[in-house]
């Protein structure tokens, strides 16, 4: 080959590098809004808003992304709906969004549960028909967070022909351990329960016909918490709804935050999915990256764009070329429920378990300390204080207060004060040894960072149910006084110990109201020492990695200007009050949020209250009101929901009501009343 060949080909082949990659879609459209229905092949239809490209030329087609959940698109969720879904209709997307089957303005009778096998069947025909739209390129992606996330999760793994590539926020595919029915495997009653329970029984805006026809199958619907309440324990039930994640075949972006429940499905996901994967965990709870709180807020539409681009339109941005996981690396701050920004920095890895992990194993000693080495066997008990945990947070995520009054009621183990800052990104393990003296005991392992002032900066940590020690399908009575080996893996979390900071391992057997409280009085044991003592295990990385790319700052948001909200930021109010003298102690909730619409007013108020005595934890109390107003121009309606859960040592006792009023007038009610025995929890 001669010198002027080789030349040109070299040429050549640098121009293709050059020039494959490309910029993601500009902005070039307007924004039209279109409203479908989406006939089923049983006849009902589904509501459907299309946030069209506007401007675009006789012969465009366009991709589709779909947003695919039960929460009311016309009234609800509008004002939210909006800055996301014109965002992708101003570069060429055709984004929709479309209320599940019976909720919201979809026709149809609500399902029997989230997830239902008829939403997902309903699911993959939405896919189909965006395909086949005149308007479409036959592309489909799909994407949401929480409950939308969820579903682009179980559409993945069910692979229709026509969804490409979904983006998946704060979502998780295991619907028992990690779900907000059952956290860690043990019963958990909050708000959101109470919302939809609610919520299922409210028909379409802007009408909210009271006509039984419309009305009825709806309000019929028996609650969802009944249903789950009657299955204590993993199994079919739970997972019905997903496959493994080893079937999807199709390409996920997945976005996290370190303070949210759902977490940890990224790093599992970024282990088992064969399609590509790509992450982001940032430090954030249950929000868009754009919009979170605590920041530091980045813009995740721009990455979005180049993800669909990519496997949509077939556009090569270089989203392949990017590594598989940007995580947020938490530095240590002091306990602030209040915090604006995490302190941290972003690194990128390109595996997970992330490269250069090492874990470090801290034996738990006799003298409260946390060391490499083991000693000699010794016990130590522990008092089960029902009411302890409040000061945990009602998830394993949010920013806390000062841990010390948790951990004033439990077993705490200390590093000595770290010679060097420490760097820890994964899952953290406490491997607990320990013994109860009744047949159902819960334990509680939390990581916590502790300043050399003495204030405790909670981390992460898990909860065991000690009856699902060797399956969550198949719960076994503890056989009273006899050791076990409790595994306990701790919820995903990164963090930098400070020089002269200290590592805290606190073991309860309590974390009230977050964790339904176990029926009996006791003081448990947890043996130390030996080889088969108590544990902590850290997974360790190097402290300092390699750094991604930055991220753009969040951009203006395009909002709807016929459409204001009002409201409480999340977590609302919480009210802790205790009756020493009688040992009791009761949290109250409140939320408040509302919005106005073209047609009318919606004011949403919710209370969540929680009773417990140390002395009888068996008997503990949730009770909820929820209660949702429209103010229409010749009418006032109101739905309300009120839920009590209470239980004793054998059963649960359940009670909800669902209501109609119009002008402050009953005009129906509905009472479900069950006595539930108690499974293991």
């Amino acid at each position: 080959m001669n010198n002027a060949l080789k030349s040109f080909l070299c040429t050549l082949f640098l121009s293709s590098l050059t020039t494959a990659i490309t910029g993601p879609s500009a902005p070039t459209y307007g924004v039209r809004l279109v409203q479908a229905w989406i006939p089923m092949k049983d006849g009902i239809r589904l509501s459907a808003t299309l946030y069209m490209p506007d401007g675009a030329k006789p012969q465009e087609r366009f991709p589709a992304i779909l947003e695919y959940l039960p929460y009311r698109k016309d009234d609800a969720t509008a004002a939210r709906d909006y800055p996301i879904h014109s965002y992708f209709a101003h570069r060429g997307f055709v984004s929709v969004r479309v209320d599940i089957r019976g909720t919201g303005t979809s026709e149809g009778h609500t399902p029997e549960r989230e997830y239902s096998e008829q939403e997902q069947t309903d699911g993959v025909e939405v896919i189909s028909w965006l395909a086949h739209q005149p308007w479409s390129n036959g592309n489909v992606g799909m994407m949401g967070i929480s409950w939308g996330g969820f579903n682009a999760m179980q559409m993945a793994m069910r692979n229709p022909p026509a969804l490409k590539a979904i983006i998946a926020v704060d979502a998780t595919d295991e619907l028992f351990h990690d779900d907000v029915h059952y956290v860690d495997g043990i019963m958990h009653v909050d708000e959101f329960e109470l919302d939809m329970d609610m919520a299922e029984g409210i028909t379409g805006a802007p009408d909210y016909s009271l006509d039984e026809k419309v009305l009825g199958p709806r309000f019929e619907t028996p609650p969802w918490s009944l249903l789950y309440l009657k299955h204590q324990h993993d199994g079919p039930f739970w997972r019905a709804p997903v496959r493994p994640q080893n079937e999807i075949r199709v390409p996920c972006f997945l976005i996290g935050g370190l303070l949210d429940g759902y977490r940890d499905s990224i790093p599992q996901m970024l282990q088992h999915v064969k399609a590509p994967v790509r992450a982001i965990i940032g430090p954030w709870n249950h929000t868009f990256p754009n919009d979170a709180v605590p920041g530091p807020q980045i813009e995740w539409r721009d990455q979005a764009v180049r993800w669909w681009d990519h496997w949509l339109k077939d556009r090569d941005t270089g989203v392949l070329d990017e590594p598989k996981l940007i995580v947020y690396m938490q530095h240590w701050h002091p306990p602030d429920p209040n915090l604006e920004n995490v302190p941290g920095v972003w690194r990128k890895e390109d595996a997970w378990p992330p490269r250069g992990m090492t874990e470090s194993t801290l034996f738990l000693q006799p003298n409260h300390m946390l060391a490499t080495t083991t000693s000699a066997p010794d016990h130590h008990e522990l008092k089960y204080i029902p009411s302890n945990g409040v000061e945990a947070g009602f998830w394993w995520g949010e920013l806390l207060v000062d841990q010390r009054p948790v951990d004033a009621f439990s077993l705490t183990y200390d590093s000595a004060p770290l010679k060097e800052d420490v760097a820890m990104l994964g899952h953290p393990r406490a491997a607990l040894r320990a013994s109860a003296p009744v047949p159902l005991a819960h334990w509680f392992a939390r990581l916590s960072d502790v300043a050399p002032d003495g204030s405790v900066t909670q981390i992460t940590g898990a909860g065991i149910n000690g009856a699902q020690r060797d399956s969550v399908s198949d719960p076994k009575d503890l056989v009273p006084n006899q050791l076990y080996s409790f595994k306990i893996e701790m919820h995903l979390a990164s963090w930098v110990f400070p020089k002269g900071h200290r590592i805290r391992l606190s073991v309860s057997n309590g974390l009230w109201p977050m964790m339904w409280p176990t029926p009996n009085p006791m003081t448990t044991t947890l043996a130390l020492g030996g080889s088969e003592g108590s544990k902590l295990i850290l997974p360790l990385v190097p402290l300092n990695g390699p750094a991604p790319p930055p991220f753009a700052s969040p951009e203006p948001s395009e909002e709807r200007k016929d459409i204001r909200t009002v409201g409480f930021p999340w977590p609302g109010e919480w009210i802790l009050q205790r009756d020493e003298a009688h040992q009791k102690a009761t949290v109250i909730w409140k939320g408040k949020s509302g919005s106005e619409y073209p047609w009318g007013k919606e004011t949403d108020l919710e209370q969540m209250t929680y009773e417990i005595a140390d002395a009888n934890p068996a008997a503990n109390t949730v009770k909820g009101e929820a209660e949702t107003t429209f103010q229409l121009k010749n009418r006032v309606l109101t739905w309300r929901g009120h839920l009590s859960v209470t239980s004793d040592a054998k059963n649960f006792f359940y009670k909800y009501t669902r209501e109609v009023l119009k002008d402050g007038t009953v005009v129906k009610q509905k009472t479900w009343e069950e006595t539930i025995p108690r499974d293991h929890q």
